[in-house]
């Protein structure tokens, strides 16, 4: 301390620790305890359940901290953007002289301005349908090539390109650098994106050049963790609908795990962190080996399958060849076998024959006679219908057959005319008549 009176006096020297504690103290007894009002950013829990964090305003901004024994008393997840109201102590941390506000207590007072934005640009974005799963597409096992949009000096390029050096060194990487922060960071990523969609286009079509431009089958849009305003460029509405136009898969890796942007919802596949995007698009070569080597196994196993069978085959057919004299004998009993059947047949049929032979020569006499009888009992049954049938018959009870002069039977009164001559042949004899009047009856 120091007279203001006394010019001359020299100001009292402090040490460090001495004047932050001074300071804690007048704090203390001017303030505590206090109540802030303010929006969370940067907010962090550690291993040891102690929260870290700022409450901020449009003028001012305050370091907090929330040790675990209060922490475990919150009843809901604190997160960036969020309006909260907080409740405890203003001190000094002397270790570093920074002036913290000691969190005892904390509770929603409404969402924060940026929040409250996102929140309504999501459920516009959403009711238009371009957060709808059904239009996203899955990833390419292995990808001929990788798009990488990321800032040229962020820490998410060096993690990306380490895992995919790491997993797959042989697929080529095209990155397009463009601000990841900032107001010129929504117009800088839209265009990354755009030259890469062209660069995805031409290698889809036919005879594209890949020495040339290397066939991109995958994009990768990623950023590494921050605050919610660190990361607003990739909650911009533009760059929303330049997303869901992309020619190919695109994985969103911003921030991490616990960070979620208009472009996460957008994207084909969201990642939790740069590093799990490109592990994603990027199975381990291990893998692809093992695979092509568990292939190789069994292509190797089925050919060797084919050759012993086939060796087998071929040993069966040189055996047979080698013997041909056993053939030859096994073909020579067939045929004596067959020779054998053929004489015993021919025997057999021709002693059926002759037993035939002698069953007709017993039989054909008694055939023959009752033949004969029956074609005499058959001609003795015509002549009978013969001789019933004989004119002379009719003429014998009384009629008369009756001729012209020429022979012809007159069977009509109108063949005759007055005076023609007739003759009437009885039973007995012939008259001959001449017609005096015919009549009808």
């Amino acid at each position: 301390m120091f007279d203001r009176s006394s010019p001359a006096a020299a100001p009292r020297i402090w040490e460090v620790g001495a004047l932050c504690r001074a300071i804690a103290d007048a704090l203390e007894a001017r303030f505590n305890p206090v109540a802030v009002r303010g929006e969370i950013t940067g907010f962090s829990r550690a291993s040891s359940g102690h929260c870290y964090f700022s409450i901020k305003d449009a003028n001012g901004q305050l370091r907090c901290a929330m040790f675990r024994r209060a922490a475990t008393l919150l009843d809901f997840s604190p997160r960036d953007g969020e309006l909260v109201e907080v409740r405890g102590r203003l001190g000094v941390y002397e270790a570093r002289g920074d002036l913290q506000f000691i969190v005892e207590s904390m509770q929603r007072a409404g969402q924060g301005a940026l929040f409250e934005q996102f929140l309504r640009l999501k459920v516009q974005l959403d009711a238009e349908g371009l957060f709808d799963t059904a239009r996203k597409r899955p990833l390419p096992l292995q990808p001929r090539g990788i798009g990488l949009v990321t800032s040229a000096g962020a820490a998410a390029l060096h993690d990306v390109v380490t895992a995919l050096r790491r997993r797959v060194p042989h697929i080529p990487v095209v990155l397009v650098p463009a601000q990841v922060q900032g107001v010129a960071a929504p117009p800088s990523i839209i265009a990354a994106l755009s030259k890469l969609y062209l660069l995805a286009q031409a290698g889809q079509a036919p005879g594209a050049d890949s020495n040339r431009h290397p066939p991109i089958d995958v994009i990768l849009l990623v950023r590494g963790g921050g605050s919610i305003e660190d990361l607003w460029a990739f909650n911009d509405e533009q760059l929303a609908r330049t997303i869901v136009q992309s020619p190919v898969p695109l994985v969103s890796g911003v921030g991490h795990e616990t960070d979620f942007t208009i472009a996460d919802f957008c994207a084909d596949l969201r990642a939790p962190t740069p590093t799990a995007a490109a592990e994603l698009v990027a199975q381990p070569r291990e893998v692809w080996l093992g695979a092509l080597g568990l292939l190789a196994g069994r292509l190797s196993d089925g050919v060797q399958r084919q050759l012993d069978t086939r060796h087998q085959r071929l040993d069966q057919a040189a055996a047979r060849l080698g013997r041909p004299s056993g053939l030859v004998a096994r073909q020579q009993l067939q045929l004596a076998r067959l020779a054998q059947r053929m004489r015993h047949g021919v025997l057999l049929k021709m002693q059926r024959l002759a037993q035939r032979q002698q069953t007709l020569e017993t039989q054909l006499p008694q055939a023959l006679q009752r033949s004969a009888a029956q074609h005499a009992e058959r001609l003795d049954r015509a002549a009978l219908r013969l001789e019933l049938l004989d004119p002379r018959l009719v003429l014998q009870r009384g009629y008369a057959l009756l001729t012209d002069t020429s022979g012809q039977a007159v069977t009509s009164v109108r063949q005759a005319q007055p005076g023609d001559a007739l003759r009437a042949t009885l039973a007995d004899g012939a008259v001959d008549v001449t017609v005096s009047q015919p009549r009808l009856l």
